[in-house]
């Protein structure tokens, strides 16, 4: 099945970008539940006693502060993108702009391409890299994590859909 995704023209930024912020308000949707369920949490926490406020001046205080919750939500980011990009090589975002991101054999990428993947995109800005190198349209997240992002045909995006 992955030979089927090679020789694939590679995307450029405004692609990229587009897919960006579909995945981006995801996110923060995403971002916001778990934020919900932590605050939650923590209020019946304080409510039980088996926590204090200390010098925090409410809930919300205390988790801003909290390393934990900072982890909790990172966690929630790194897990959409890791997930997505393992499982079929699109995001939902990607998925609507018709790109997929793979190794230039077309094989899905590893939990570690995945994770320098995601830490070297740097909010998206790593994509405009693309315009220093137009040549071979890589993101800079690209070239770090040795993968590609292409853009699949119509057809070749349904068919990934319907395997999902």
């Amino acid at each position: 099945m992955a030979s089927s995704y090679t020789d694939l023209p590679r995307a450029g930024v405004m692609r990229r970008l587009g897919s960006w912020l579909y995945d981006f308000l995801v996110v923060v949707a995403l971002l916001m539940v778990a934020g919900f369920i932590c605050f939650g949490l923590t209020a019946l926490a304080l409510h039980l006693g088996w926590i204090s406020l200390g010098e925090y001046e409410d809930t919300a205080a205390l988790l801003s502060a909290s390393r934990g919750y900072q982890l909790v939500l990172l966690g929630v980011v790194l897990f959409f993108y890791c997930w997505f990009w393992r499982t079929s090589g699109q995001t939902l975002g990607m998925r609507a702009w018709r790109l997929r991101v793979q190794n230039t054999d077309g094989s899905l990428l590893t939990l570690g391409q995945c994770l320098v993947r995601a830490g070297a995109a740097l909010l998206g800005l790593g994509n405009f890299w693309v315009w220093c190198n137009p040549r071979h349209k890589l993101a800079l997240q690209d070239k770090l994590a040795h993968c590609e992002v292409v853009v699949l045909s119509k057809e070749q995006n349904r068919q990934l859909l319907s395997r999902d």
